[in-house]
C-alpha cells in the first residue's frame, strides 16, 4: 500500500548525461526498496524502466518511464529520463511536473555536455536537486574534481555530505570500498549488494579521519551561510545535532541555494541507499512546492490564479506525456490539486470541452494497476480522453484554470519516406498520427511537389528510432531516404515596400494597396512578429484584421526557398482603399504581394542549425580531431583537460556532422567519445546558399 500523506510523497526524476548510470541507479533503488527481487542490468536488457525493445537493444533510455515504490516512510513517484540529447524533450516534460531531481555524474567523465543541458532545464523549472557522483570504482575516478566542475561549470553550490573511502577499481591499492557520512560522522560499508543490500555503520578508519574532519568542517562552514542559529553554535564550539544540519541543508536545497552531493558505485550497489535517504531528507514533497500558478480562462482580466496542493481544493492537473496505443492512448497526468475519481467528467479549457475519465491507472513502467481515485501530488495514467494532448490542463468543470504549457525545441533534421503502395500509404498516415500524439518533437509533413512524406526530429538517432518503430513495431513498408538538414530563412536588411491589387475578377473590380516595413529581428527571438502602426482612418479595423491574418498565413508558408521564416518583423504602416472596390480578395492579394516584394527587396539569408559539439579524447588524437573539425566548417571554441583526457568544444554545422560519432571513433582508434546538442541558427556559408539557388 502506497503512502498517501502529502508530506511523504516525493515526485522525483533521475537525470544525467548518457551513460552516467541513471538507469542503473534507478534499478538498484527499486531493488533495495523490494520493488523487484533482483537488480536488472542495462547491458543484458533486464531493467524495469528500459522495457522498450529498442531501448534494450541499444542499451540506452529513449522514453521516460515512471514507477512508484516506497522507501522508509516515503512514497517515490520516480521518472527515469533519457540522457541522449536527441530525446531531451522527454527530460523537459518530466521536469515540468517533478518536484525534485537526482542528477547523476560520472566520477571519471565529470560534468559532460548533456549534464549542462539537463541542469539548465532543472534551473528553468526551479527543481531542487541532489547530486550523486557515480562510478567511483572506475579507473580515473575523481570525486573532488567532479565537485569542482559542478561548482564552476554549472554555477551551483555543491555541499558535500558524503566522501569516498578510496577511489578507483578493485585492483589498485586505493580502491573504492565505501563512503563516509559527514553528517553522522560514520563510515559506511555495503555488503550482500546482489541479495538485498546491507549498510554497515562503523567508526571512521584512522587513515580517513583527518580528511573526514576537514570536509565535516567545510560542511558546517557552508551551512552557516543559511542559518544564524547554526552559526552561533559553530562560533561557540557547541555540538550541532544531525537534525539541525539536515534541517538547514533541506531549507537551502528547497530554495535552490545548495545541492547536497553524495557518491558511490551504482553498478555494484554501493552508496545507493544514502541517496534514497537524501531524497526523503532534502527533496520537496508536493506540500513544499509553491502553489501552482495559472490563469482563469473565464476571467481574462484576472492575470493569475493558483491552486494549493490540497486534496479538498478544486481539481487541476497537467497532461505531460501521451503513450499512443491502438487500443486507447495512455495520458500521463500530474495532479496539482483536488481529487480525481474514475468515471468522472472534467474540463479541457484549451478546447473548452468536457472530457470523460473512465479509467485511472497507477503506472509501473510497462505495467499498470487500475485505481479508483488520485489526489493532489499524485502522478497517474488516464485512459479514455478524446481531446487532450501533451501540455494540456485538465480541471474541475466549475473552477477552470489553464496552467503554463510545456515548450519543446524545434526539429533540426528531416528524412524522406515513401510508402510502397496505396494501402501502405493509408496505413502510414494512421501510424504517423499515432506517433505525433506521443512525441511532441516529431513532425511529419507531405511535400506537395514530390509527394514524399518528410519526417523531422531532433537528431540522427531520433530519426533512426522513428524509422525502426515504423518498420518493426508498426510493420509499415516504406522506402527511407537520407536525412537532410532543417534550414531556416531570414532577411538581410530593413525595407519599406508596397503591395498592390488592381484586378477585375468575374466582372468585379478589386483594388487595395498595402504599405509595410519589413526588418530583421536582432534579438535571440526566432519568432515572426506581425504588427500594425497606422493612424489612417481609411484603414478600417476589418481591413486591418484581414491584412494581418493574410500576412500571418503567408509567413507560415516560409521564405523564398520554402524553409520556415524566423527572426523577422513586419509592420503594416499604411494603405490605399476604395469604398466600392476594396474587397477581402483585394486585401489578401495586396498582402501577398507586399509580403513577396518585401522578401525580394530585403534579400535572403539562409540559416543553418549549428550544434554544440563536445569531444573527449586522449591527448595524442587532439590534432587529428581538430583538423577534421576544421574540414567540417567547425569552430573550436575551447579546449580543456578533464583528468587525463582533453575536452574539445566546438560549434559545427549539423550538415557536416552526419555519421560523426563513427568518424571520431575511427580517428581515435575507438578511444574518443562525442556528444552534441542544438545550439543556434547562423547564416550558412555562401557556397551552401549558392547550391540552393542553383537547385
Amino acid at each position: 500500500m502506497m503512502s498517501r500523506e502529502l508530506e511523504k510523497i516525493r515526485n522525483i526524476g533521475v537525470i544525467a548525461h548518457i551513460d552516467a548510470g541513471k538507469t542503473t541507479v534507478t534499478e538498484h533503488m527499486l531493488f533495495y526498496s523490494n520493488y523487484v527481487h533482483r537488480a536488472g542490468m542495462v547491458d543484458s536488457g533486464t531493467t524495469v524502466t528500459d522495457f522498450d525493445p529498442e531501448e534494450r537493444e541499444r542499451g540506452i533510455t529513449i522514453r521516460a518511464a515512471c514507477v512508484t515504490f516506497n522507501w522508509r516512510d516515503c512514497c517515490f513517484n520516480l521518472i527515469d529520463t533519457p540522457g541522449h540529447v536527441d530525446f531531451t524533450a522527454e527530460v523537459e516534460r518530466s521536469l515540468r511536473v517533478l518536484d525534485g531531481g537526482i542528477v547523476i555524474f560520472s566520477a571519471r567523465e565529470g560534468v559532460e555536455a548533456q549534464s549542462e543541458t539537463v541542469w539548465r532545464q532543472a534551473d528553468k523549472y526551479h527543481v531542487p536537486r541532489i547530486a550523486f557522483i557515480n562510478k567511483m570504482d572506475r579507473e580515473g575516478a575523481d570525486f573532488y574534481g567532479t565537485v569542482l566542475e559542478i561548482e564552476k561549470r554549472l554555477g551551483a553550490k555543491p555541499i558535500i555530505i558524503s566522501i569516498p573511502v578510496g577511489q578507483g577499481p578493485p585492483h589498485v591499492p586505493e580502491a573504492f570500498r565505501g563512503t563516509i557520512d559527514l553528517i553522522a560522522m560514520k563510515q559506511l560499508t555495503y555488503t550482500n549488494t546482489k541479495t538485498g543490500g546491507e549498510v554497515h555503520t562503523a567508526d571512521i578508519d584512522a587513515d580517513m579521519l583527518e580528511e573526514a574532519q576537514h570536509y565535516r568542517e567545510k560542511l558546517l562552514d557552508d551551512l552557516s551561510l543559511y542559518s544564524d542559529e547554526l552559526t552561533e553554535l559553530l562560533l561557540a564550539q557547541e555540538t550541532i545535532s544531525e537534525e539541525m544540519i539536515r534541517g538547514v541543508l533541506r531549507e537551502a536545497t528547497l530554495s535552490d541555494m545548495a545541492v547536497p552531493v553524495l557518491c558511490g558505485s551504482a553498478l555494484d550497489g554501493l552508496g545507493v541507499q544514502p541517496v534514497m535517504d537524501a531524497v526523503c531528507y532534502y527533496l520537496p514533497s508536493p506540500a513544499d512546492v509553491p502553489d501552482v500558478q495559472g490563469r482563469d480562462p473565464s476571467r481574462p482580466d484576472d492575470p493569475e490564479t493558483q491552486r494549493a496542493p490540497d486534496p479538498k481544493a478544486p481539481f487541476c492537473g497537467l497532461v505531460f506525456k501521451v503513450k499512443a496505443d491502438k487500443h486507447g492512448d495512455l495520458f500521463f497526468l500530474r495532479v496539482y490539486s483536488g481529487t480525481l475519481k474514475a468515471n468522472s467528467r472534467i474540463l479541457n479549457p484549451r478546447e473548452n470541452k468536457k472530457e470523460n475519465v473512465p479509467q485511472l491507472w497507477r503506472i509501473q513502467a510497462d505495467h499498470r494497476e487500475q485505481i479508483q481515485e488520485v489526489e493532489a501530488g499524485d502522478i497517474c495514467g488516464v485512459i479514455g480522453l478524446h481531446f487532450s494532448v501533451t501540455g494540456d490542463t485538465l480541471c474541475d468543470l466549475k473552477y477552470p484554470i489553464v496552467l503554463e504549457q510545456i515548450s519543446f525545441p524545434e526539429t533540426v533534421i528531416s528524412m524522406a519516406i515513401e510508402p510502397e503502395s496505396a494501402d501502405e500509404h493509408k496505413k502510414l498516415t494512421g501510424v504517423l498520427d499515432l506517433m505525433r500524439r506521443q512525441d511532441p518533437t516529431f513532425r511529419a509533413t507531405i511535400n506537395e511537389e514530390t509527394g514524399q512524406t518528410l519526417i523531422s526530429g531532433m537528431g540522427e538517432l531520433h530519426l533512426e528510432v522513428i524509422k525502426n518503430e515504423l518498420l518493426r513495431e508498426h510493420k509499415v513498408k516504406v522506402r527511407v531516404h537520407h536525412p537532410r538538414v532543417s534550414y531556416r530563412e531570414s532577411i538581410q536588411k530593413a525595407v519599406e515596400v508596397e503591395g498592390t491589387c488592381q484586378r477585375t475578377l468575374g466582372g468585379t473590380r478589386h483594388f487595395a494597396k498595402i504599405q509595410m516595413r519589413m526588418e530583421p529581428v536582432l534579438s535571440d527571438s526566432q519568432a515572426v512578429e506581425i504588427a500594425y502602426d497606422c493612424n489612417d482612418e481609411a484603414f478600417k479595423p476589418e481591413y486591418k484584421n484581414i491584412v494581418l491574418e493574410s500576412l500571418r498565413e503567408e509567413s507560415q508558408g516560409g521564405g523564398q526557398l520554402g524553409y520556415p521564416l524566423i527572426s523577422v518583423r513586419m509592420v503594416v504602416t499604411g494603405g490605399e482603399f476604395s469604398d466600392t472596390e476594396t474587397t477581402e480578395v483585394a486585401l489578401r492579394i495586396a498582402a501577398s504581394d507586399v509580403y513577396r516584394k518585401g522578401l525580394e527587396a530585403a534579400g535572403i539569408v539562409l540559416l543553418e542549425p549549428i550544434m554544440k559539439l563536445e569531444v573527449v579524447t586522449p591527448d595524442e588524437y587532439v590534432g587529428d580531431i581538430v583538423g577534421d573539425l576544421n574540414q567540417r566548417r567547425g569552430v573550436v571554441t575551447q579546449t580543456h583537460n578533464r583528468g587525463k583526457l582533453t575536452v574539445i568544444e566546438s560549434e559545427t554545422p549539423l550538415s557536416n556532422l552526419f555519421g560523426y560519432s563513427s568518424a571520431v571513433l575511427s580517428l581515435s582508434k575507438g578511444r574518443a567519445s562525442s556528444s552534441m546538442e542544438p545550439l543556434k541558427y547562423r547564416p550558412a556559408a555562401p557556397e551552401v546558399l549558392k547550391s540552393f539557388m542553383l537547385d
